[in-house]
């Protein structure tokens, strides 16, 4: 199974403030682990908010956003992918991190990722190709 994990974003990282060198130690020590247990896929951080845009849906209608954005909480600021076994096995994998904000309370959302399999019976022939196709190119890259 493959888990998006979220490190969800904090005042001083939506202002931009960079992880001191312990936590880069740490987290790099982290990562290395994941590594060594073949579960991790895709890790990286992101800039603030202030930095980004939002495209917001209307019927045709678009509307462009630029950050930054409220409610710090529900923000993200970095994320893993992972390939585990199940949940369980995430939520101890997680258990293990560094905290991601030292010195103030974090928090890490653990999300299942669709599989093409989920979506089987909803895929015609067509859909189906042009799917393997697009995995295809992307492996790739």
């Amino acid at each position: 199974m493959r888990f998006m994990i979220i490190v969800k974003a904090s005042q001083e990282s939506e202002a931009g403030v960079m992880p001191s060198e312990e936590l880069m130690a740490a987290m790099g020590n982290y990562n290395e682990e994941l590594t060594k247990a073949g579960i991790l896929i895709d890790c990286d951080g992101l800039h603030p908010s202030s930095k980004g845009a939002r495209v917001r849906f209307s019927g045709e209608k678009r509307t462009v956003i630029d950050g930054p954005f409220a409610e710090t909480k529900e923000l993200i600021a970095g994320f893993w992918l992972w390939e585990v076994k199940s949940k369980e096995e995430a939520i101890e994998w997680v258990k293990r991190c560094p905290n991601p904000m030292p010195g103030t309370d974090a928090e890490i959302e653990i999300r299942p990722i669709y599989s093409a399999e989920d979506f089987a019976a909803l895929l015609t022939p067509e859909l189906r190709e042009q799917e393997e196709r697009v995995r295809e190119q992307m492996k790739k890259r």
